[in-house]
Order: C-alpha cells, then sequence, then structure tokens
C-alpha cells in the first residue's frame, strides 16, 4: 500500500466518525440551569443536541430556546461544565437502537448500560425519542381481556391489552408496591420500566423484587432523582422507544412509567428556564402539550404489530386529584386507578378506592352477570361509606333498612378479600374468589 492509499484509508475510517465539518458556536453565559452559545441560532432547531468538548468528552445539551442572539441549551448532566468562550458543537439528534439483547439489562435516559453486563448491542434500527404516535385510523381495536393477577384490580378496573391506565396517589399510599405488583402480570413478552427520579435505593429493591421472576423479559430505565431534569424528562420517551421497538416486533409489551409526575416537574424546569410564562400552578403550557404527546405513543399498534399496555403512576400534589398534571393525564388515559390515604391508614392494601377508580374498557372483560354483580356491589359499598358517620354515632339500628344490614354483613368482607400483599401469591381467579365470600356471608 502506497502513501496516498494510506491516506485515503485514514481519511475513510475518520469519516465514521468525525464529521469533515462540524458547525459550532461559543458559549457567552452560564447560568445554574442552562448555558448560551452565540453562532448557532441560523444552524439549529428547537429539540436538537448541541455537544461540548470537556475532559475529552462530550457533554450533550438540548436546545429549549432560539433567538437571534443565540440559542439555550440544557444539559443532559447534573453539572454544568461549561465556560465562556468553549465551543459548542452541533450534534446528531438523539436516537437510540433497541435489540432484542437489551431485555434483562438496565440502562439510562440515554440508553446507555447502568448494570455490569458489558456493552449493549445495538440493533439495525435507529429509532427517534420524540416520536410521533401511530396514526389513529391504523390502530386496531383493544378487547382482549388481561388479567392482573392483583384481585382489586381484575374485579372493579379490570383491564385489557393495549390500554392505558393511571394510578392515582399521593406519597406513601403504596403506589409503588402497586406497580410491583402488576409488573409480575403474566401474559407479556416484555416488560419495559421507566424509574423517573426514584430514589436510588428503591431501584435495587425494584429490579430484585419486583422483577425477580422476570428479569429475562424486562428492560429497565432509571434516572434517578439527583439527576438532571434533561434526563428526567428523556427516561420516559426512551423507555416509550424501546417498547415500541419490541411492539412493532409484533410482541406485547407491559410498559410502566413511575411516574408520569416527575416527568411533569421536570418538563416544567425545562420550560421555566427556556422562557415560557408559568399558567397553572407554575405549569408552562408546552408541559401540557408533552404530556398527551408521550402517553398517546402507548397503546395498539397498526395491523400486524403488538400492542404496549401502559400503566403511568401519577403522584398527587397535596393529595389533590384536580390538580393540573393529575387531571390532564386522567383525560388522556382509558381509565385510572386511585389509591385513598384514608385505606392506607385503615391497613387496606393495596388502597384502591373502588367508588373513584374507573376502566373505560371493562366492558370488554366483564360477562354480562359480572357486570350486574359489581354494579350491585359498588352501590352497596357506596351505602356502606355514607351511612359510616351516621353508625359511629350509634344511629343505626339493625332490622329498619335491610339494603343497609346486607351492606354493613357484607362489605368488611369484602374489604378482607380484597387485601392483598407483595408476598401474597396472584389471583387466578379473582370472581370465584369474591362468590365464595358473598356465598359464607349471605349463608
Amino acid at each position: 500500500m502506497n502513501a496516498l492509499e494510506r491516506l485515503e484509508s485514514t481519511l475513510a475510517s475518520l469519516r465514521k466518525d468525525v464529521p469533515m465539518v462540524r458547525v459550532g458556536g461559543v458559549v457567552s453565559e452560564v447560568a445554574a440551569t442552562h448555558y448560551r452559545v452565540s453562532g448557532l441560532s441560523h444552524h439549529v432547531r428547537l429539540g436538537e443536541m448541541v455537544g461540548l468538548e470537556i475532559d475529552n468528552r462530550m457533554q450533550l445539551g438540548e436546545v429549549v430556546r432560539i433567538d437571534g442572539n443565540g440559542v439555550t441549551a440544557k444539559p443532559f448532566d447534573s453539572r454544568i461544565a461549561a465556560g465562556l468562550g468553549l465551543v459548542a458543537y452541533r450534534m446528531p439528534p438523539l436516537a437510540i437502537s433497541p435489540h432484542p439483547s437489551w431485555k434483562g439489562r438496565v440502562v439510562n435516559a440515554l440508553g446507555e448500560p447502568l448494570d455490569d453486563s458489558g456493552p449493549l448491542h445495538p440493533g439495525e434500527r435507529v429509532m427517534s425519542t420524540d416520536a410521533d404516535p401511530p396514526a389513529a385510523v391504523s390502530r386496531t381495536r383493544v378487547r382482549a381481556p388481561l388479567r392482573t393477577g392483583v384481585r382489586v384490580v381484575d374485579l372493579f378496573t379490570p383491564l385489557c391489552r393495549g390500554q392505558r391506565i393511571g394510578v392515582f396517589a399521593g406519597s406513601g399510599v403504596g403506589k409503588t408496591t402497586l406497580l410491583s405488583m402488576l409488573a409480575r402480570s403474566a401474559g407479556f413478552d416484555t416488560v419495559v420500566t421507566a424509574l423517573v427520579g426514584e430514589r436510588g435505593r428503591e431501584v435495587r429493591e425494584f429490579l430484585e423484587e419486583a422483577l425477580t421472576h422476570h428479569r429475562s423479559r424486562a428492560i429497565t430505565v432509571v434516572s434517578t432523582g439527583d439527576e438532571s431534569p434533561m434526563m428526567r424528562r428523556l427516561a420516559p420517551k426512551t423507555a416509550m422507544t424501546i417498547a415500541e421497538y419490541f411492539r412493532d416486533r409484533g410482541e406485547s409489551v407491559l410498559l410502566i412509567v413511575d411516574s408520569i409526575t416527575r416527568f411533569a416537574h421536570a418538563a416544567r424546569e425545562i420550560a421555566l428556564a427556556a422562557g415560557e410564562p408559568a399558567v397553572a400552578r407554575g405549569y408552562a403550557p408546552s408541559v401540557f402539550t408533552d404530556l398527551p404527546r408521550l402517553l398517546e405513543r402507548a397503546g395498539p399498534g397498526a395491523e400486524g404489530q403488538g400492542s404496549i399496555t401502559g400503566i403511568f403512576s401519577v403522584l398527587v400534589d397535596g393529595d389533590d386529584h384536580n390538580e393540573p398534571v393529575a387531571d390532564t393525564v386522567r383525560g388522556t388515559l382509558d381509565g385510572h386507578i386511585v389509591l385513598d390515604r384514608d385505606l392506607a391508614d385503615q391497613g387496606r392494601y393495596p388502597a384502591v378506592n373502588v367508588l373513584t377508580s374507573v376502566s373505560r374498557l371493562a366492558q370488554h372483560v366483564w360477562s354480562a352477570e359480572e357486570h350486574n354483580l359489581l354494579r350491585r356491589l359498588r352501590a352497596m359499598i357506596a351505602r356502606f361509606e355514607d351511612t359510616r358517620d351516621l353508625r359511629l354515632m350509634g344511629g343505626y339500628q339493625p332490622g329498619r333498612d335491610n339494603e343497609l344490614d346486607q351492606a354493613v354483613q357484607l362489605v368488611p368482607k369484602i374489604y378482607d378479600a380484597m387485601r392483598q400483599t407483595a408476598a401474597d401469591p396472584m389471583c387466578t381467579e379473582p370472581f370465584h374468589d369474591l362468590l365464595n365470600v358473598i356465598k359464607s356471608t349471605v349463608g
């Protein structure tokens, strides 16, 4: 090989990793939450990446604002290492390349491995983390029933494959425990979990307890509370992209995001840094655009594809179930499971309030007899709860109201039957168990 051929070979190898021409600008301002770059305004778009070469590594940032004097970038690292005069280069769009070998792995929001199992094998398909939802008219219908193994859920808020449901709860009410129980659901080819803003100690607990028997088919995307808002906002998108990859392969995917509220908090911080006004309890308008855009990506795929059954936890601020994020998510999803603090204080777990929880696709799961039974039980539970104060004050006398007598006799037994912990076996015949309770009580 002569000198010219060696030069050509060297240039060919360099072109694979380093572009021949790079567009860059200069850092002109550094703040605690972002930095400004001059000279890139006419070369980038919102959502594109810029990179700073610091200590022989590229620190990525996302363009969140563009004006005539420069662009505002939010870094993915928790600490801003930018300095005045550093050159920031335009980078390729953020994308990941999932592969079937990712099952059993733990990754961060950028799709990089966090476990000790070596590097990830990239797939042949490059997927954007900010893809569009499937076209509404091309999606298949959601009708196939799904057993979660959680008795109270399978009875009062039953799910279908491809359904999207929210778990609404305040802090310390058993939300994560219920999600770990739902993660054990059988019948899924792949389980994708996004732990967004979680405590670091809870990550291994979830992996070693909730996913013990399903680790080989599970992919976990982790962004703990100490990471930057960019990573916390990206983690659910990365998990959704991985779920879409397996859905497009025809697989049935269970996607769990804990929690979508922390995604909204991260999006709010980014939007405020970009100069957006706060319109609802500090949330910027773009937050209420990002939420349905992300949630709509879950659900059934087109004909010939699989489905994504989405379970999204909503951390209700101050136990106010009408706060903006909860209200927006509830209106977008196909149902909601409400965890009640009063029930948790009574030691009733899962603390599901069956009167305020709804599954909009329950009609595809219940038979006519089951629907009629549960409708009567809901009415009985409502009567029991409405007269709680009356009974505590001694105003209830047996024999004067047959319906109330039946509620007082039966509802506590139903409550006891609904108790279930993560250590208990999964329930396979919830209606059979419920009928046995009713028969043994009524006689």
